[in-house]
């Protein structure tokens, strides 16, 4: 897909892309410049709903239980 750049700078984003990155009026979007290559990251309005339920289950529960087992061996 091409698209122009107009002369305040703007990009038009094709509907096509819009909707399969459920990107709407509000979405903040992040540049990335490599070399000659410039790409656009669409940036969630919440980053945290993003990793929920991406991990292990019971992984907060073992973290915390080893924390504790931790404090006490070193002694605090």
């Amino acid at each position: 897909m091409r698209t122009k750049i107009s002369k305040r700078g703007r990009v038009s984003v094709p509907a096509e892309v819009l909707k399969k990155l459920q990107i709407g009026p509000d979405t903040q979007v992040e540049w990335i410049v490599e070399g000659n290559t410039a790409r656009v990251i669409p940036l969630p309005s919440d980053p945290v709903k993003i990793f929920r339920g991406s991990g292990k289950k019971g992984a907060v529960r073992r973290l915390l239980k080893e924390r504790k087992l931790g404090r006490r061996e070193n002694g605090a």
